[in-house]
């Protein structure tokens, strides 16, 4: 299979998954436990994707400057920054490691 092949096939099927949550009754969306569980599971998968980016290399798990970059965003955030400087932020912590490293 060729990239292009997996890259159509995997938009196909996350087509069918939106799609078919169309197609789910009303009454189950508007059911508190379920909206409740959607908005844990989805806090949950955000925060293990930004661990994954943030912790795997090819080598395994590693401390570089993401994982500074991504202290500094987590303080700024506590302390209620607008993103933009957040972003700003964490990038300049990220780039001054990797030059001085």
């Amino acid at each position: 299979m060729t990239l292009w092949a997996g890259v159509l096939l995997a938009s196909a099927l996350v087509f069918s998954w939106k799609l078919l949550g169309h197609l789910i009754p009303e009454r189950f969306v508007q059911n508190p436990s379920i909206r409740s569980l959607a908005a844990l599971l989805t806090v949950a998968m955000l925060a293990g994707l930004v661990g994954i980016q943030t912790f795997v290399s090819a080598e395994g798990i590693t401390l570089d400057a993401r994982a500074a970059a991504l202290a500094v965003a987590a303080v700024l955030f506590y302390l209620r920054v607008p993103f933009i400087f957040v972003v700003i932020a964490a990038a300049a912590v990220a780039s001054l490691l990797r030059m001085c490293l």
